[in-house]
């Protein structure tokens, strides 16, 4: 061990949130030697705001993050108390699952499969600075922790949520924190300033809790779950047990007029706030100033566990003085006599640009070092989750001298999410939707494992036992395929295969016949998968072609020491964009907003030329 460090590790990660975990548990199943160092052992994975996980385009990345051997889908289906599948009146592309979950429970399951892990050391610490080497080139070495020891590594995954210098606002009191009751971590965020990144102050929020014995239940729409839940990991077999209802309520017009009057004293129209916050996640005050011909907004009244009185209230985020905050609640029908546990508030929190990232999530300024969750500018806890799986896998390759793990936009919302916070930063709190994605029927909830169990396999990350089970399902998917292909009712005339083409024709109501013939291999979730891919199989192959495409552009790669500025044709404008982000490849300069294709152009017909020649056409130009 080098004399001047304390310890020695493989990787550290700083910061046990849904990034962290998930990071922490890669490296370690990868075989490295890892700690995960957290301000509180007792707050693994702690539900800061919704006690839920999943929604709309949420569940595909929490059911990517399990294909590729994370462990936020197996959490949630152990500790969900009410499951629901979103979008089901569309089509299959946008299907997508959201568990209600015990908040205590999630911690303390979280934290069980971590410490099962024998690779992996959880260290409560607080890290205040890292260890940089600087010759031949800036690489991380270790960090420091405040009681001074010094722990050396061989990357270093920085996944601290909203603990970067975090400032908290409830109406005119203000004060330092990660979140409610827990210190901020400033020493890291100075270091992070200081070592030159381009930093930004962004702003999340969330609602006030209440007693659920003081809400007049009667006055509420009951929203129960699914009958059969559908389960976000593909290692859970079936959900039994019994769910909890949620409740649907509404504001008022009472409710806008107390909000409305008091705007003067909200810190996010004050003036006390100069951070952005979620565009599709606004504060109560900010719909109802933003929105102002609505007559009321929904709210969800959702349990926070089973063991506990306390009530989520979905939808009213804020960050208005605590007797405001009261009056707004009491004022919906039914919530006249809440009793509020905790009020809301507001955070503000710093983050890096994540133009400063490669693809692999590690930063383009020191070696080794990698940025994961909210710090890169994202909002939700499984944006976080499936950035710390890519961060982690990615570390340890590092570590291991084995080839990057990166994953493109057509193979899932994953590669979507890091390739648009990589090409186009973000100025506001950044959320997966479907809508983002350009080849979405390929990008199902149904077929992440087809997608993304191998390349997890691959790196190292799935377990054996694991690994069979997928093995064994793609052999009874391809079973089931053939007899839909070649078996026809009638003896002659349409197979299934061609009868389930007509809209009218589901995978139920084949489901005697398939019972029948297929025993073993009958699995209604396998079945809707392969029902999907022959109901769109047109659909399916045009997006391929599209996808053949796109690949080209990024199989044409950009030497790292390709020089932008003095090209023919390029503007200025292009050029700092250019050298600002410095794209690896073709397909990824072309994502870079304000990058024309014309620009595109130019930069094709001189990769093709040698290096001398590109400089002598730069040089002839000056």
């Amino acid at each position: 061990m080098t004399p001047s460090f304390n310890e020695k590790y493989d990787v550290v990660v700083v910061g046990a949130g849904h990034a962290g975990c998930e990071a922490a548990m890669a490296t370690a199943r990868m075989g490295l030697r890892t700690a995960l160092v957290t301000l509180n052992l007792d707050l693994i994975a702690q539900m800061s705001c919704n006690p839920a996980v999943g929604g709309i385009a949420k569940g595909h990345l929490v059911r990517e993050v399990d294909a590729l051997g994370g462990i936020m889908g197996e959490v949630t289906d152990a500790v969900g108390i009410q499951f629901r599948l979103l979008n089901t009146s569309r089509g299959p592309a946008v299907w997508s699952p959201r568990a209600q979950c015990d908040k205590k429970q999630y911690r303390a399951r979280m934290r069980q499969v971590l410490e099962s892990e024998r690779n992996l050391i959880i260290k409560q610490a607080e890290v205040v600075d890292l260890v940089i080497e600087k010759q031949p080139e800036r690489r991380v070495r270790g960090v420091v922790l405040r009681d001074g020891r010094r722990v050396a590594a061989e990357a270093v995954i920085i996944t601290t949520g909203t603990f970067l210098n975090g400032l908290i606002h409830c109406g005119e009191n203000t004060y330092p924190a990660g979140r409610s009751g827990e210190p901020p971590s400033v020493l890291l965020g100075e270091v992070l300033r200081n070592l030159g990144f381009r930093c930004g102050r962004l702003k999340t929020g969330t609602p006030p809790r209440l007693d659920a014995r003081s809400i007049d239940w009667s006055r509420f729409e009951p929203q129960p779950g699914d009958p059969e839940p559908t389960p976000f990991s593909f290692h859970t077999e079936k959900i039994e047990r019994e769910q909890v209802v949620c409740h649907i309520a509404f504001t008022t017009e009472e409710t806008h007029r107390v909000l409305r009057e008091n705007l003067h004293r909200s810190p996010l129209y004050s003036g006390q706030i100069s951070g952005v916050g979620p565009r599709y996640c606004p504060s109560i005050e900010d719909k109802i100033v933003k929105f102002p011909d609505k007559l009321r907004h929904q709210i969800f009244l959702e349990p926070e566990g089973l063991d506990t009185n306390e009530v989520y209230v979905n939808g009213m985020s804020t960050s208005m003085p605590i007797d405001v905050q009261a009056a707004m609640v009491h004022s919906v029908p039914g919530l006249g006599d809440a009793e509020m546990i905790r009020p809301g508030y507001a955070i503000e929190y710093d983050s890096v640009d994540a133009t400063e990232l490669y693809p692999t999530l590690e930063t383009k300024q020191i070696r080794r070092l990698f940025l994961a969750g909210q710090i890169n500018g994202t909002s939700g806890y499984e944006e976080a989750a499936c950035q710390g799986i890519m961060a982690g896998i990615n570390a340890a390759c590092a570590v291991k001298s084995m080839p990057p793990v990166i994953l493109d936009r057509t193979q899932g919302y994953t590669g979507i999410l890091i390739d648009d916070l990589i090409n186009k930063g973000t100025n506001e709190p950044y959320r997966m939707f479907t809508s983002r994605a350009e080849f979405r029927l390929q990008l199902r909830i149904d077929n992440a494992d087809q997608r993304l169990t191998p390349i997890g396999h691959r790196a190292g990350l799935i377990r054996e036992p694991d690994w069979q089970k997928f093995c064994a399902k793609q052999e009874r998917l391809a079973r089931v395929r053939q007899f839909l292909a070649v078996y026809r009712p009638a003896g002659e005339g349409a197979t299934l295969a061609q009868l389930l083409k007509r809209p009218e024709v589901t995978i139920q109501s084949l489901e005697p016949v398939l019972r029948e013939y297929l025993a073993d291999d009958y699995r209604l979730l396998d079945l809707k998968a392969i029902e999907t891919e022959i109901k769109y199989e047109g659909y399916l192959a045009q997006q391929e072609r599209h996808i053949e495409q796109l690949k080209k552009a990024e199989s044409r790669r950009i030497p790292p020491d390709f020089t932008f500025a003095g090209l023919p044709g390029l503007s200025r404008e292009v050029v700092e964009k250019l050298e600002r982000v410095r794209p690896l490849t073709l397909g990824q300069a072309g994502r870079i907003p304000g990058i024309t294709p014309a620009a595109l152009s130019i930069i094709n017909v001189y990769l093709d030329l040698p290096h001398r020649q590109r400089s002598a056409g730069i040089d002839a130009q000056l």
